[in-house]
Formats: C-alpha cells, sequence, structure tokens
C-alpha cells in the first residue's frame, strides 16, 4: 500500500494529524469560552496545520492573559522599583537601567528616549507609562513597545519632529499639513537609544 504522500513512515495511519486536529479543536473552544463567544475565526485552504496550532495556542495565551499592568507584575515578581524621589542621579540611573534591561527581559522595548534625561524617564515610567493597562507583557513569545511619543498629541509630535523625523519625513509632513508649525530640527540632548535593547524581530 502506497504511503500518502508527506506521512512519515512512522505514522502511517496519521494519528499525529488526527491529535493536531484534536488539539485545534480544542484550543477554538477554549478560546471561544474565554472570548465571550466572540472570536471571529477562519482558516485559510492552504494553512499548516502545525502553524495553525502554535498561532491558536498564542491566541488563547494572549485571551488568557489578557490586560495586565506592568508595574504591578514586576513588583509582584520581586523587581525593586522605588519611587524617583528617593533616588539620588547616580542611583536614578543605575535603577533606570536595571528597569530597562528587565523589561526588555520581558519583551518591552523602549522608543524615541532621546530628549529625556535619566530622571525625567525613570519617573515616566514609573509614574505613567508602566501603570497602563498593556495586552501581552510577560509572554514568552511575541513583543510589546513602547514609544515615549506614541500617545500622538500635539506635543508630541512636535517632539517628535523637532528630534526625531528625517527631513524627507518633515517635509512631507509641512506640505500635508501646512497650518502645523514646524519646530528646527535639532539634535537630541541625550543619546540613550542607540544602546537601548532592541527586539530579535
Amino acid at each position: 500500500m502506497s504511503q500518502p504522500l508527506g506521512q512519515p513512515d512512522d505514522d502511517p495511519l496519521n494519528l499525529e494529524g488526527v491529535d493536531r486536529e484534536i488539539r485545534i479543536e480544542k484550543l477554538r473552544r477554549e478560546i471561544d469560552e474565554v472570548a465571550g463567544g466572540e472570536m471571529m475565526s477562519g482558516q485559510a485552504a492552504d494553512c499548516d496545520p502545525k502553524v495553525e496550532e502554535a498561532f491558536l495556542e498564542h491566541v488563547l495565551a494572549l485571551e488568557t492573559h489578557g490586560f495586565v499592568y506592568p508595574f504591578e507584575t514586576l513588583v509582584k515578581k520581586g523587581v525593586d522599583l522605588p519611587s524617583p524621589d528617593k533616588l539620588d542621579d547616580s542611583s536614578l540611573t543605575t535603577k533606570l537601567w536595571e528597569l530597562i534591561n528587565v523589561l526588555a527581559q520581558h519583551r518591552l522595548f523602549l522608543h524615541s528616549t532621546n530628549h529625556l534625561s535619566d530622571r525625567k524617564l525613570y519617573t515616566w515610567l514609573w509614574s505613567d507609562a508602566l501603570r497602563e493597562e498593556l495586552m501581552g507583557f510577560g509572554l514568552p513569545f511575541g513583543n510589546c513597545h513602547l514609544d515615549v511619543l506614541g500617545g500622538c498629541s500635539e506635543e508630541d509630535l512636535i517632539l517628535s519632529m523637532r528630534y526625531y523625523t528625517n527631513d524627507e519625513d518633515r517635509a512631507r509632513w509641512v506640505k500635508d499639513f501646512p497650518d502645523f508649525p514646524m519646530p528646527p530640527r535639532e539634535q537630541p540632548p541625550f543619546d540613550r537609544d542607540r544602546t537601548l535593547p532592541e527586539s530579535e524581530h
């Protein structure tokens, strides 16, 4: 009897494939329960079942994990996060880099920090950014990105144009939004971003 195409010799009855289909169906049911019956599902005809299973495992982990507060998560794990006003400048810089590296270990990566001093950045993280809900923080897959200028306020846009945006994008912005108060381009006062941990992909 001929072997089905792609069928491994040690699984002539395709039991692994059947088991995988059972696992996939179980994952779909669990996701549906967690999502309150609101899961939108579909499948490409040529989707590899292994890929689909891995994808659904990630979806379930995200749905189960849900939104978390990074500050609370870190404190529960024993990370010492003293108030900025309890740290002198030297201690604060040391603590900031400890925090940056801990965040990277939890797959959270910072961007656009060169306009802030160490104290202002630590204070922003301690009092604001890390106390906001974040989906996926601390999961062993995927990455979270935290842009200091990600709020899209006018102040954020001005700072971005002043310190981070290249001339070509600045010119395009002026063309599209002629009333925007475009600031002169300047070098950021600090040089931190190039040494920040980066995601692998």
